[in-house]
């Protein structure tokens, strides 16, 4: 680009001046240069067609019948859009791909060219600006779904093209695509937000019902459902609300000859259940579901022998597992149940079923899957009462309980391996754990306390022949030794003793499980290397079952003895340090307590033992030192054990840090629940509000509302909620006076204690009133006087406490302030003293340096010792003493009295700082 300027130039010649014009070319540069002027764009470029004529074409009467055109215009969009489809153009192509869809019927000439336009439509779409992904999203949406209504066309190859669009647009997007100049492809994430918000997956499953005789569309179909089921719980859900589920698993077992339509229909189902679960199970809970899965999980097993069709089957148990789930599962009613428990204990409970007379286990992966999974649904199917009862027909119990053996390193031919045998071992011994306390008399039949008991000693023995291989889920912390086993074996002890059957219970006691038990917490509690968390589980399952064998049984407590006794106290010394360490010892420490509780208390010879031992000093040091959460069971023990009133003076005499006495720590703690739940207090902690006296700020806050007979008021939730009422208890049990190591603000505390029992019943009476008078009910006169009487008492007994709180603290201060005249007393003194050596010392100065001064001492010396002299009552005694010798050297300038040793004081060196020594010494020295 140029332009051009005039510029004049005056020339002079000889015939005179004359004007000359020229004129300049000046180049422009272009300020606009593109990425394409420069060449900086690479790929291929694309020349968009205007789609509106191609559209006018196919609608405009004169040309309907120009079908050649037609398919050569669409045949040209397919060859000039074979990158990708423009976002900007999407109304157009889906506008073309409908107007052919609906002519197909007529016209079959439209296939080819309209399969050609969804392949493409299967590629990511082009975007030529970044917000083109925000302002076409919608359009794109809803372009995707008129992509899914063309499953009405009733052509396979058009149906298996849309298909397979799908599939490519909503997996990652294959390297292969070249790059167009000035375009950029969606990405992969905006792709899968297309799919999700459009109505494409509830459609296809809608269109199922039209391919029940194409089945490799189906099958295709089927495909494209699993890929946008694997991980998108938005599709899953649109899929549900056509009622996928249930529709997929009707159909999973028609005709067809390379399986794959089961292996689909199963995947699909769990991803269903996997993301949607809450809304997939019910829509299987029907009878027509559970016969389908019951028809291919039958035919799995039976005629199954590869390991694909193996695997199929165990996938096709775990839907079960999680539709079994469901209360309304009617796997029962269908025989399916049944058929489960048959194919759970063949192998260990011989059986003439012809269903599983040629049926064999091995050693494979997938069979060893198989039988977990089947142990695995026995115990959800226990929920089930009916189920239950199967399950005890079958015999579950005896083929679980044959696992719960010794191991042994060498299996037999055509069996478990030693591997495999002991996470079976482990599985069945966690089954077991739910399932006895439902089937306590098949328990009892297949001698469940002896296989146990012998388990356990075996466990416990050192047999050096086992080593555990510890690679199971139940089997942490079991590699190399017989943990797992052990560990299994008490938590099943812990279930059956849990179940309160006595006849068990007593059947375990008669074996000696109580010494065996006592026994093997010996010496775990010897090693220090028994502080892991299963070692800590352990020990807390074995104290377990030792508290709910002997609490209401004195025998079994006398059973328990000295020996049971002593091992509580060792963990009591032991382990108060390590509550908070993290590992569980707080739970072993809940479980010895509780166990003292239940094995000790009540009974007259280990309660004299437990005292011997100091357990109660124990008790409440580890009150002092435990976490909130576990005063409520402490507290309890101690207040059994004060029964005995040989408890009392151990209490008494109880000293914690700082001096503390037990008073004083529960005083402590009851100040400690009041501010916890908010009760009214003044600075010194006496009562605030005389008509509250304990209410908390929750009973404060809560409207009085007309309840049923059976619920529980505040006033009384309020007693099990906190310590308070046990406190109050060990206090009744202590006295409340000439208690040692108490403050004044534990005796205005105690005032409060004392009358606790009063203070509440005045409580439930205002609650007993409030609500009558929200009810509008008006007691008879007699009991409403008898209300207000007990109210009024309620308010002058709060009156009193708070008196006598505040007697205690102002004799509390005339004591401090008597304190405080003493100590000035004591102060006052000292100084006087001080004053007096001063004085002295100046007199002692003032003598040795002026003369005179000495002469009049000495003159007051004389006159003081001539006054102390004694008077002579007789003129004899005049004369008599006038001839006696004098008691003092004449002419002596001293004001001491003397002996044959002299005694000089001299200034103090600190205050002459020693410059009279350096005078003394002689010259050089």
């Amino acid at each position: 680009m140029t332009t051009t300027t005039a510029t004049s130039v005056h020339v002079r010649t000889d015939f005179g001046t004359t004007e000359i014009t020229t004129r300049t070319t000046i180049p422009l540069v272009s300020h606009i240069i593109t990425d394409e002027d420069v060449g900086a764009l690479s790929g291929v470029k694309i020349k968009p067609i205007d789609l509106n004529r191609a559209v006018k074409l196919l609608t405009d009467p004169h040309c309907c019948q120009l079908y050649e055109r037609h398919v050569n215009a669409l045949k040209r969009i397919a060859a000039r859009y074979h990158r990708g489809f423009l976002m900007r153009d999407c109304v157009q192509v889906f506008r073309i791909l409908n107007i052919c869809a609906d002519r197909i019927s007529e016209q079959k000439c439209y296939i080819d060219a309209m399969c050609d336009i969804i392949r493409i439509c299967g590629l990511p779409q082009l975007k030529e600006k970044l917000s083109d992904e925000i302002t076409y999203e919608q359009i794109v949406i809803e372009s995707m779904s008129q992509l899914g209504y063309l499953m009405r066309v009733p052509h396979a190859k058009v149906r298996l093209a849309i298909a397979d669009a799908l599939i490519s647009f909503y997996k990652e997007r294959s390297p292969n695509l070249e790059q167009v100049k000035g375009c950029k492809y969606t990405s992969q994430e905006f792709n899968k937000k297309i799919i999700e918000g459009s109505d494409v997956a509830e459609t296809l499953v809608k269109s199922l019902g039209l391919l029940e005789e194409d089945i490799p569309v189906k099958l295709k179909i089927l495909k494209v459902l699993l890929t946008l089921s694997c991980d998108s719980e938005i599709n899953c859900q649109q899929m549900l609300k056509s009622e996928a589920a249930y529709q997929i698993c009707c159909d999973m077992n028609q005709q067809e000859s390379s399986g794959f339509l089961l292996f689909v229909s199963v995947e699909i189902l769990w991803n269903l259940l996997e993301h949607a679960g809450d809304i997939a199970g019910p829509q299987l809970c029907n009878l027509d579901c559970i016969n389908a899965i019951k028809e291919a999980f039958h035919t799995l097993v039976v005629s199954g022998c590869s390991d694909y069709e193996r695997q199929l089957r165990n996938d096709l148990l775990v839907i079960t597992t999680l539709i079994a789930q469901h209360p309304s599962a009617p796997i029962v009613e269908t025989g399916f149940a049944k058929q489960l428990v048959l194919f759970g204990t063949f192998s260990e409970v011989k059986s003439h079923n012809p269903l599983v007379r040629k049926l064999k286990l091995t050693q494979s992966p997938e069979d060893m899957e198989f039988k977990k999974l089947l142990i695995n649904l026995m115990i959800v199917l226990s929920k089930d009462g009916a189920a239950v009862r199967l399950m005890s027909e079958g015999k579950l119990l005896l083929s679980l309980f044959h696992y719960v053996r010794p191991n042994e390193d060498k299996s037999p031919p055509r069996e478990w391996s030693p591997a495999q045998f002991e996470e079976l071992q482990l599985h069945a011994m966690s089954a077991l754990s739910t399932l006895s306390s439902l089937m306590m008399e098949d328990y009892m039949v297949c001698q469940g306390n002896t296989r146990l008991l012998l388990l356990l000693e075996w466990c416990t023995s050192q047999d050096n022949n086992f080593s555990g291989h510890g690679n199971s889920f139940h089997g942490g912390g079991g590699r190399g030794n017989k943990k797992a086993q052990m560990r299994g074996c008490l938590r099943l002890l812990r279930a059956v003793v849990s179940h309160g059957n006595e006849s068990t219970n007593q059947d375990l006691c008669d074996q000696g499980i109580i010494g065996q038990l006592l026994s093997i917490l010996e010496n775990m509690s010897k090693y220090t290397s028994s502080e892991g968390i299963i070692d800590i589980e352990m020990q807390c399952d074995m104290l377990y079952v030792l508290s709910t064998l002997c609490e209401n049984d004195l025998h079994r407590k006398e059973l328990f003895g000295s020996q049971g006794v002593e091992m509580l106290i060792h963990y009591m010394r032991s382990n108060p340090k390590k509550v908070s360490s993290g590992l569980g010892h707080n739970r072993l420490m809940l479980t010895v307590v509780d166990a003292i509780w239940c094995c000790c208390v009540g009974c007259f010879v280990t309660e004299d033992i437990l005292l011997e031992k100091e357990g109660v000093f124990l008790l409440i040091d580890l009150l002092e030192t435990c976490p909130r959460t576990m005063h409520n069971l402490i507290l309890g023990c101690l207040l059994e054990l004060c029964e005995n009133p040989k408890t009392i003076p151990h209490i008494h005499t109880w000293r914690g840090e700082d001096d503390i006495s037990a008073p004083h720590l529960l005083i402590h703690m009851w100040r400690q629940e009041e501010q916890r739940i908010n009760v009214k207090r003044d600075m010194n902690g006496c009562i605030a509000d005389v008509s509250a006296a304990l209410a908390g700020q929750m009973q404060f806050e809560h409207e009085v509302v007309p309840q049923p007979h059976t619920a529980s008021s505040l006033s009384i939730v309020d007693v099990y909620e906190n310590l308070r009422a046990k406190v109050y208890a060990v206090f009744a049990r202590l006295g409340f006076s000439d208690l040692p190591g108490l403050t004044t603000e534990d005796y205005v505390t105690l005032a409060v204690i004392e009358k606790y029992l009063d203070f509440k019943v005045g409580e439930v009476w205002k609650e007993i009133s409030d609500e009558l008078r929200v009810e509008n009910v008006r007691p008879i006169t007699p009991d409403l006087e008898a209300m207000e009487t007990i109210g009024r008492a309620s308010v002058e007994r709060s009156k009193g406490v708070a008196l006598l709180q505040a007697e205690l603290l102002d004799a509390e201060n005339q004591q401090n302030s008597q304190d405080e005249k003493q100590l000035y007393a004591e102060i006052k003194e000292n100084f006087k003293q001080k004053e007096s050596s001063i004085q002295q010392w100046s007199d002692y100065i003032k003598r040795t340096s002026d003369h005179d001064y000495l002469v009049m001492s000495k003159k007051k010396l004389d006159k003081s010792i001539e006054s102390s002299r004694a008077k002579p009552r007789y003129r004899d005694d005049l004369t008599t003493s006038s001839v006696k010798h004098t008691t003092h050297i004449t002419d002596l300038n001293t004001t001491t009295f003397q002996g044959r040793n002299i005694h000089i004081d001299s200034t103090p060196a600190e205050m002459t700082k020693h410059h009279l020594m350096d005078s003394l010494l002689p010259a050089g020295s």
